[in-house]
């Protein structure tokens, strides 16, 4: 069966990949952006013990191989797991071998390059803007709504979008946590895959690999391009 959808002609099979990339990567940066910004405040504003490990343990995954990030999610979130068997029990909730396990290692993945960028834009707040405001009688929190936080927008909006096209093409982690399903865990790269160890298939694996550079591409350039008018509205408030 052959559909137009989006980009050119796209069977099923790539399209149901199609969405549900999107679709994971949508709900990963969902839980991204609070838990993003919460640790990059930390890291960036507050100085406690063990903040070197937890900079380390959340910058773990840029250098451990990603198969090993999705073996360490089996262990502790599969539905026999440390984590994971609790959840079950006792909520019904499993992570493995469906969607919400991809958006889990997608979280994962990316939290590293979120947390970064965002960390960057909290230590590049003046502080003395921080402190005019807490003189002038505003509460911790009224300043970090109405200073800190609209000043570290752009750091916030690339943070987002290089975490979206982080998710959109993870791999490794994805298919040793919740195997390669059609239609329930089956993101694009794991549909590429298939493609690929499939004989005759290297159209459809093109196809999607063009797909990726197109949306990935486009993230990152309107990433660019808000972060740009954020910051230029920044600089004409200021």
């Amino acid at each position: 069966m052959v559909l137009t959808r989006g980009y050119g002609l796209l069977s099923e099979y790539e399209y149901q990949a199609l969405i549900l990339s999107i679709k994971v990567s949508l709900y990963a940066v969902v839980w991204l952006i609070p838990i993003g910004v919460s640790l990059a405040w930390l890291l960036a504003k507050k100085q406690f013990v063990g903040k070197s490990i937890i900079d380390s343990l959340i910058h773990l995954p840029l250098v451990l191989p990603p198969v090993v990030i999705g073996y360490l999610l089996l262990v502790v979130m599969g539905r026999k797991g440390i984590v994971g068997e609790w959840l079950y029990e006792s909520f019904g909730l499993s992570f493995a071998f469906n969607w919400k396990g991809a958006v889990l290692a997608s979280i994962v993945v990316a939290l590293p390059l979120m947390v970064r960028a965002i960390r960057l834009s909290f230590e590049n707040v003046d502080s003395k803007l921080e402190q005019a405001a807490s003189t002038l009688g505003a509460s911790p929190i009224k300043v970090f709504f109405t200073i800190t936080l609209p000043l570290t927008l752009p750091g916030i909006i690339t943070g987002t979008m290089l975490a979206f096209a982080r998710s959109l093409g993870e791999f490794g982690a994805t298919i040793s946590f919740v195997s390669n399903i059609p239609g329930e865990t089956q993101t694009i790269p794991l549909a590429m895959y298939t493609f690929i160890e499939t004989p005759g298939s290297e159209l459809e694996a093109m196809r999607l690999c063009v797909i990726s550079v197109v949306i990935a591409l486009s993230s990152l350039l309107v990433s660019e391009w808000m972060s740009r008018q954020c910051s230029r509205r920044l600089g004409a408030k200021q």
